[in-house]
């Protein structure tokens, strides 16, 4: 019986947010040979179906038993597979477009209660200051404990403006935390840049939506110009980025890649499931026009890291793959998550579909990922334990997820979350602790030990990912002195 956390992520809006490759809202056209049908079991299902439809204590519609059996053949299957019923189909379109209503929250859920995976940024949740590792234990006066996952979400999903009271439990506090957060009008900020000192330019992905090829290329354009058209080096933060459209992942590896350059392959049973993307017009460009077409020449040159943690999945790990195998970019920070395989949409009416993982992904090097992740070429942990990691130090990866499809090339990690392999190795010399403080059960107080914001000063992975950036420019240097 699963009695650890259901790792199913999903936004308080009822998105399923975290790590979708693929958007293909096609049917798979080249099937197996079709197999005969298992009457047995299917007779066992008809006597199963026609005894509660007999004898459960309360009437129940044919079309919510049938609903259900489908819900529980997919999610059967592995984590990511899923039955897309009106809402949750509209949900993942808004989704991938980076708006959506509810709270901000990406949740799971973990022995009865409702547990926060991540708040969205600048969300209303986020602003509350809410945390990775919190448990919602009521919402207005309804206790979780009881509640699917499910029901839970629609509880805190609503009209924006409207309130809802979270009762929270977290790990250190003497007494339950209340947040009442206003629900508003998600709006992801898919794309963010500022200009470091000494002429280095920072941008941040939180997701990889329909635009975040073209909010990338005027991120570098800005950078570019407020540097007067010059830039030392360049940072791609993809921290606690879950992933989203695989064009985008494309896209964002065309623009520091040469033309024609492998991204990612994948490999399925069916023909629809091997593709190969590189880094051309056609693999990434949803509208036709070319967003990366008038970059500045020397961004394909320029010294860079990227910057990853165990939050960075799917289309983050693409990029940061591909990055790494073609010797583009230093890989900085601890190992990321480990989703290496591809969810499909396939549409079963006009308002429903499913969501059916029908490959794995490979980088341009063949490296399975899958329950796997990238491992950064620089190692470098978090300078506390914030909103990032949770609690203690814990960070769910795709290997902790019930059910989830093995690394057919070997080497799963153990699950001792993003730990160094060589502890004294990655630690930093001088690591600053978090400031002791007074456990009180006010919100304001949980806002102020809140996360450190990605991008500045009190940022320590960014600042070491700085020095590596430094001393890459300085090997540059040389070399080009010696030319």
């Amino acid at each position: 019986m699963r009695n650890n956390v259901q790792k199913f992520s999903l936004v308080s809006a009822g998105v399923v947010i975290g790590v979708l490759l693929s958007l293909n809202f096609s049917a798979i056209a080249d099937k197996a040979e079709p197999q005969p049908l298992p009457v047995e079991d299917l007779r066992a299902f008809t006597d199963v179906f026609g005894r509660v439809k007999a004898d459960y204590v309360e009437p129940v519609e044919d079309k919510k038993l049938i609903r259900e059996a489908i819900n529980g053949m997919l999610s059967g299957l592995d984590p990511h597979s899923a039955y897309l019923d009106e809402n949750a189909f509209k949900d993942l379109r808004e989704s991938t477009q980076g708006e959506f209503g509810g709270l901000g929250l990406e949740v799971g859920m973990e022995d009865g209660v409702v547990k926060v995976i991540s708040p969205i940024e600048d969300s209303p949740a986020f602003k509350a200051g809410m945390r990775a590792g919190d448990y919602i234990i009521k919402l207005d006066d309804t206790n979780v404990r009881g509640m699917t996952l499910n029901d839970a979400v629609k509880k805190m999903r609503g009209k924006p403006n409207t309130t809802i009271t979270l009762t929270v439990a977290r790990k250190g506090e003497n007494k339950p935390l209340t947040f009442t957060l206003t629900r508003s009008v998600i709006k992801v900020q898919s794309v963010r840049n500022k200009l470091l000192d000494d002429g280095y330019g920072y941008v941040r992905i939180s997701q990889f939506q329909e635009h975040t090829v073209e909010d990338l290329a005027k991120a570098i354009d800005s950078l570019y110009k407020q540097n007067k058209g010059t830039l030392k080096g360049f940072v791609l933060d993809l921290r606690n980025d879950p992933g989203g459209l695989l064009d985008a992942a494309v896209g964002v590896s065309a623009a520091f890649l040469p033309s024609n350059t492998l991204v990612v392959y994948t490999d399925g049973r069916v023909q629809d499931a091997k593709m190969r993307r590189s880094t051309t017009k056609e693999d990434y460009a949803r509208r036709g026009d070319d967003p990366l077409k008038n970059l500045p020449k020397d961004v394909k040159n320029l010294p860079m890291v990227v910057l990853v943690n165990g939050g960075s999945a799917s289309a983050s790990e693409i990029v940061a793959g591909a990055l790494q195998d073609h010797k583009r970019a230093i890989i900085v920070g601890t190992q990321t998550f480990g989703k290496g395989s591809v969810q499909t949409v396939l549409p079963l009416s006009a308002t429903t579909g499913i969501k059916l993982t029908t490959a794995r992904y490979y980088t341009p090097n063949g490296r399975s990922i899958q329950a796997k992740g990238i491992v950064p070429d620089v190692e470098v942990e978090e300078a506390r334990v914030s909103a990032i990691d949770g609690f203690g130090g814990f960070r769910v990866r795709e290997a902790d997820l019930a059910g989830h499809l093995e690394n057919t090339q070997g080497g799963e990690p153990d699950k001792s979350g993003d730990k160094p392999k060589d502890k004294e190795a990655a630690k930093p010399a001088a690591k600053p602790k978090a400031p002791a403080s007074n456990k009180t059960d006010k919100a304001d107080d949980a806002k102020a030990e809140g996360p450190i914001e990605f991008g500045s000063k009190q940022d320590y992975q960014l600042q070491q990912a700085l020095n590596v950036l430094k001393v890459q420019q300085i090997v540059v240097n040389k070399l080009g002195s010696k030319s």
